[in-house]
């Protein structure tokens, strides 16, 4: 397939998150791949009647047969449930309800309210077997924190199909890179700094060829209460918050199903066992810390200006 050398960027708005492709290809075909997210928001949101994660939170514990693509995303959160002593749990629907973080309200939730969410939130009730998906009734999966992931590597291998080389994809946090730049050099891919003007600000940058890096940090969806801020990275086990030193969590992987669970794990875990979990599934992590200290797993090429 013969690609121009100019590039050609495409931008849309799905997950509730800006998304944009770059490449040195025809803009018909970037609009082409960034259409397929469409259909995977109509899959796998929760909010959208239909979907397979809708029909499972509603099936009131009754059986759903489910696409392969939901078996493949449940498959491994289920696993990252287990790797993770719960810090990564795609169950904890009902306790993301009771807060207000997108609505202006900074309303905190009922302590009660949360409480028996978090109690409905074990996955290990969760039965996944072949296409059938059972769960308890009251159960509601959100699969905010993974699904990006698995949707960025499709759209991935949908453009290297093509007979596209180079590339980036930028799903909200979830940046996909296909090869290198156009002239052979590694892209170069910036941390964006907490708090600072997005899309301009980066605190540090990494080097890399056919990798994918996915950050969680507690700067994009919290408000201030009392003084006190709440972030949109609660512990699935309090349903609060995650309070720890992190500022962002960042990993570096060859999957960004992978990479955007494991991101939430880690940060949840906070960085001691955080580095454990990231060393078992052989991923470089880079920690950013409230102090302004950074750590880097060695071997990660990792630009600090």
């Amino acid at each position: 397939m013969n690609l121009p050398d100019t590039m050609n960027t495409v931008e849309g708005f799905y997950f509730d998150t800006y998304n944009k492709i770059t490449a040195p290809c025809s803009e018909s075909l970037l609009k082409e791949a960034m259409e397929q997210c469409a259909k995977y928001h109509n899959l796998l949101s929760k909010t959208t009647p239909g979907s397979d994660v809708w029909r499972c939170n509603h099936a009131e514990g009754k059986p759903v047969e489910v696409s392969e693509d939901t078996v493949k995303i449940l498959t491994l959160a289920l696993e990252m449930y287990r790797n993770s002593g719960g810090a990564f749990n795609i169950a904890i629907g009902s306790a993301i309800a009771l807060w207000h973080f997108t609505d202006g309200s900074r309303k905190l939730p009922d302590p009660d309210a949360l409480q028996r969410a978090v109690e409905k939130a074990d996955c290990s009730k969760i039965s996944l077997k072949d296409r059938e998906v059972v769960m308890p009734s009251g159960m509601q999966i959100d699969l905010g924190g993974i699904a990006k992931g698995y949707i960025a590597d499709r759209i991935g291998d949908f453009l290297k199909a093509r007979g596209v080389q180079s590339a980036v994809l930028n799903f909200g946090g979830n940046v996909l890179v296909i090869g290198g730049k156009p002239d052979g050099e590694p892209w170069t891919i910036g941390l964006q700094t907490p708090y600072g003007k997005k899309g301009e600000d980066f605190w540090a940058a990494v080097r890399c060829c056919d990798k994918t890096l996915v950050t969680s940090g507690i700067y994009e969806r919290s408000f201030v209460l009392d003084g006190v801020t709440y972030h949109h990275l609660l512990d699935p086990r309090t349903g609060w918050p995650v309070q720890n030193d992190l500022l962002t969590v960042t990993v570096v992987a060859d999957e960004s199903l992978l990479a955007d669970a494991i991101t939430t794990a880690i940060f949840v875990l906070g960085p001691e066992l955080g580095a454990q979990l990231a060393a078992y599934y052989h991923v470089p992590v880079v920690f950013l810390y409230k102090s302004g200290e950074a750590y880097c797993s060695p071997g990660l090429d990792l630009v600090i200006p």
